[in-house]
């Protein structure tokens, strides 16, 4: 028994020594080159192109298995040009042996050296990636490996642990050229450290790189990926860095991104210039902004929670130049999307980032050119199907804005929208030392939209507000208005056909700028061509203590049936209409003075005194003159413009219906006037 036991031992002890001698022997006995040219040709017909590996082949097996390679290149694809697609200066890789039969995986290192990828696609639009015969195959199969390695992995990994010391990639060049379009993009200098891998630990990782000569950095690590990859949560924690100029943090976790598939994100972007960052790039500013500076400055940060059916965004902040917008958001049920926000900006001048004025002039003068034409351009319909489907519920409040010039502070607005039925309530703001209200409802159901809209004004100053708005004098006075519209369709012209609606608006203690109607009255000779114009100077104006406009509107026609002017020297009244579509006007006025016209510029005291005047023509064009006609054939008018007995016969002639021509009418009315106003 002891002999046997002896003999075994030695025999076992033979063996091992024959082992570790093979094991030793092998590398330095056996030519590993002498394999190359059988290597390379089973690539070359695998692949369908030329497969070299340089003469430096290492090949080692204990305690590491090893393998070390040189100049390793894979060519173009036929009918490619620009050299091999693959190149690689050196490749080296180390695997410890004993801890395998542990199912324990120890690299010692993986380095590739110099790697060169060339990919490109031609001119007929194929691809240099893509492999001879065998590679078209092998995308038949594909499918069904995919389904079988799901089925691997719940079943974990084949592994117990993973350990790598040196995962490097050095000084690496991707390259991508498309033939058709004359595009290139170039990464160049990539280098890339991947440090204490395992299961168990985050992995650091360290990656700089060149963008078109453009630099790129992505530092910090991620995981550990856990024993069971994809059901365990990842952590997050990196910082990429572009061109000296974007700074991106990530910090949070991936959780479990194969079952649950859920994210838990902080994102911080650094401030930032926009203009610089395309200066970098060697790229032109691709936005034209009335002011120059703006757009300079940009920061973002929030939290984000998401899953593969919802997002939401928390802690906002978004800063612009000097405005910030704090929010938060949520959207579910992408499909049918159920979107809630609530948006909080502190300042902003709108008009700084519109274009330039030229800019502006142009692109009106390009939308009138085109307007004809895109009346009848039914293929730019908008199509509401999709926001029928949308749950909507948002809220957005600014502190201060400017936008068309106009000054607004503490704005609140309310919106909500579900099934088709979009609803603005409320909407408030400060606005010219009053205040602006409104409501709104937008219902697209059907494919023409209805639409519903209520303002109202109280204690407005509307001077300031059309001087700002318009760069013209108007209107004068405190405002307060409630007005109500309705109207059909998408398109200005739909709207104006169908607008309908009433409502009013009240003018207190102000002036009608650019019209003087006190002056009309004195100086209607001067209407009439009898005398000279009224010499230049201030700007005339009317003023006021009321003025009401009521006002009706119904398919586009908006009637004014009784707007009315109230002074210590005049009664104004008028009546007419406008419409919307040709944009007309026809008004007629009817003044009546109330009190001496003396301190107004006149030497004679005149009451009652009637002289109607008509307001034709249209928005850019109107014409304002005295009504002739409508003064000299009314009884009243006439006693109003002779006064006394004269007046009284006058007016007992027409009352007694003496017949006199039209003509000859007008032909005394002048000369009446005339004598009047010498």
């Amino acid at each position: 028994m002891k002999k046997m036991i002896k003999w075994g031992t030695i025999a076992a002890g033979v063996c091992l020594l024959l082992i570790v001698g093979l094991i030793i022997l092998v590398p330095m006995f056996v030519d590993v080159n002498k394999y190359k040219p059988e290597i390379q040709d089973m690539v070359t017909q695998k692949t369908g192109r030329s497969f070299s590996l340089g003469d430096d082949i290492k090949l080692s097996v204990f305690p590491w298995i090893g393998i070390r390679l040189s100049d390793v290149k894979l060519g173009n694809a036929k009918g490619f040009t620009g050299g091999d697609m693959v190149s690689v200066k050196g490749f080296e890789v180390r695997l410890k042996v004993m801890p395998l039969l542990s199912k324990q995986v120890e690299i010692g290192k993986f380095i590739l050296d110099s790697p060169q990828i060339l990919l490109m696609k031609n001119k007929a639009g194929k691809v240099n990636w893509e492999m001879g015969p065998a590679g078209k195959k092998s995308n038949a199969p594909a499918p069904a490996k995919e389904s079988a390695t799901v089925e691997k992995k719940d079943e974990g990994l084949p592994i117990n642990s993973l350990m790598v010391g040196r995962f490097s990639v050095i000084n690496g060049q991707l390259s991508y050229v498309d033939e058709g379009t004359g595009m290139r993009k170039d990464v160049s200098d990539l280098n890339l450290e991947l440090t204490d891998i395992s299961l168990d630990k985050p992995v650091k990782i360290d990656l700089s790189a060149k963008l078109d000569n453009k630099p790129l950095s992505l530092s910090g690590q991620v995981g550990p990926v856990g024993q069971d990859p994809g059901k365990s949560n990842v952590g997050i924690d990196l910082m990429l860095k572009a061109l000296d100029e974007l700074t991106i943090a990530l910090k949070g976790e991936l959780i479990a991104p194969m079952t649950k598939q859920k994210i838990d994100l902080a994102v911080n972007i650094a401030p930032f210039s926009p203009r610089k960052l395309f200066n970098a790039l060697g790229e032109p500013f691709p936005v034209e902004t009335a002011d120059p500076s703006v757009l300079d400055k940009v920061f973002f940060k929030a939290m984000v929670n998401g899953s593969a059916n919802a997002v939401a965004l928390s802690n906002g902040e978004l800063g612009l130049d000097d405005s910030r917008l704090t929010f938060s958001a949520t959207a579910k049920a992408f499909s049918k999307p159920d979107i809630k926000f609530d948006l909080a900006l502190d300042q902003m001048d709108v008009d700084r980032y519109l274009p330039p004025a030229k800019a502006g002039k142009a692109g009106k003068e390009a939308s009138t050119d085109q307007g004809p034409e895109g009346n009848h351009d039914t293929a730019s319909k908008p199509d509401y199907a999709p926001l029928r489907k949308m749950v909507l519920d948002g809220k957005v409040t600014i502190g201060s804005l400017k936008a068309a010039n106009l000054t607004m502070e503490n704005i609140l607005v309310n919106l909500t929208g579900n099934g088709g039925v979009f609803n603005l309530d409320p909407f408030s703001m400060d606005f010219y030392q009053g205040k602006a209200g409104a409501t709104a409802q937008v219902d697209i159901r059907k494919n023409s939209p209805m639409t519903q809209v209520n303002l109202t004004l109280n204690g407005v100053q509307a001077g300031p507000v059309i001087k700002d708005a318009a760069k013209k004098e108007v209107i004068e006075g405190t405002v307060n208005a409630d007005i109500g519209l309705s109207m059909m369709g998408d398109t200005p012209d739909q709207i104006k056909q169908s607008l309908g609606g009433k409502g009013e608006l009240t003018f207190t203690d102000g002036a009608i700028i650019g019209f003087d109607i006190a002056g009309t009255i004195r100086n209607a000779k001067s209407g009439l061509g009898l005398s000279p114009k009224q010499p230049q100077g201030e700007k005339p104006r009317t003023d006021f203590a009321e003025l009401k406009v009521p006002y009706t509107a119904k398919n586009g026609l908006v009637k004014i049936p009784g707007a009315s002017l109230a002074s210590p020297l005049l009664r104004l009244t008028v009546q007419g209409d406008t419409n919307l579509l040709k944009e007309s006007l026809d008004f007629r006025i009817d003044p009546k003075v109330v009190a001496s016209l003396k301190g107004q510029g006149d030497t004679k005291a005149r009451t009652g005194l009637l002289i109607p005047l008509l307001v034709t023509g249209t928005y850019s064009a109107p014409k304002i003159r005295p009504d002739l006609k409508g003064m000299m054939t009314s009884p009243e008018g006439i006693m109003g413009v002779m006064g006394g007995d004269k007046g009284a016969g006058a007016g007992d002639l027409l009352k007694q219906g003496t017949k006199i021509k039209k003509k000859d009418m007008e032909e005394a009315g002048k000369k009446l006037l005339k004598g009047f106003l010498k």
